[in-house]
């Protein structure tokens, strides 16, 4: 009884073992790990070259502002935006990932074998008897055998296999959420959006100062054109007959913050608040 062939199943089998199962899968999905660390790097510059600047000191950064001036209750009016609040920002992310593989192994082995023997065995025998004198026989005889074998033999092997595998990868990408910390900011920066009068804004607590003990206050506050509080500008002058006389240096103590400044007054009388090109009257008795 003939062996099994089992060469094919080896074949077959080195064959599946051989294929990069790692390499096949793995490479995608270390495509994808690697354009998704691209796209974050994508947005924190978009972010940084968009929105930010250097601080004055060049340690940090600060938003990039927007100036739009229209016109509100009859004054020239800006509206501070911040830049990112307006624009919208990249944050694309890989959503799906679809990895299609195939293998197909064939394998096959093929045997025949013929052998034919014959063999073939003759004999033939001759005899003859003749008399002529008397006394005397003549006899002979003659004898043939022939013996031939034959043996043919053939046999063939035939081994064939092949390994074909195929991979399809879809990836698909969209716009992601935006992530909480970048939102956080954003409510922040939504919150300062502003509006400026366009020559300045100045706020007095109280334009009606009464002395009492000989000594009365208020508190004014300045935001220049560009939206920022600037105490340093705040002067007080006095205003006698509709005009502007000197600064009032006796007459008013002025102590300033970050904000404003808190103006002492000890002499009755009208004076004045300015602050580059904002004005405002302050009445003293």
């Amino acid at each position: 009884m003939a062996s099994i062939d089992t060469t094919p199943s080896l074949v077959a089998t080195n064959a599946l073992q051989s294929i990069p199962f790692g390499s096949i899968i793995g490479a995608p999905l270390s495509a994808c790990v690697e354009a998704q660390a691209k796209a974050a790097q994508t947005s924190w510059q978009f972010i940084k070259e968009v929105g930010l600047t250097d601080t004055k000191d060049g340690k940090g950064k600060e938003a990039i502002y927007v100036n739009f001036e229209f016109r509100k209750n009859g004054r020239s009016t800006t509206l501070s935006v911040p830049l990112l609040t307006i624009v919208p920002i990249p944050y694309l992310a890989i959503k799906d990932i679809d990895i299609s593989f195939k293998a197909s192994i064939s394998a096959s082995a093929s045997t025949s074998k013929t052998t034919k023997s014959s063999f073939e065995v003759g004999a033939s025998m001759k005899a003859s008897v003749s008399g002529g004198l008397p006394g005397i026989v003549h006899a002979s005889m003659e004898m043939s055998a022939s013996i031939s074998s034959k043996k043919d033999s053939a046999a063939t092997r035939d081994s064939k296999y092949s390994v074909e595998y195929t991979m399809d990868v879809n990836v698909k990408a969209g716009q992601d959420d935006m992530p909480a910390g970048m939102a956080k900011v954003l409510e922040i920066l939504n919150q300062s959006i502003d509006t400026i009068d366009s020559k300045g804004e100045m706020g007095v607590s109280e334009q009606n100062v009464t002395l009492v003990e000989g000594q009365g206050t208020t508190y004014i506050t300045y935001k220049n054109p560009e939206g920022f509080y600037d105490s340093s500008q705040i002067k007080v002058y006095t205003f006698e007959n509709g005009k502007e006389g000197s600064e009032a240096t006796n007459d008013c103590n002025i102590s300033a913050d970050e904000v404003g400044a808190l103006c002492t007054f000890s002499k009755a009388g009208h004076y004045i608040a300015k602050a580059e090109n904002s004005k405002a009257i302050i009445f003293v008795k």
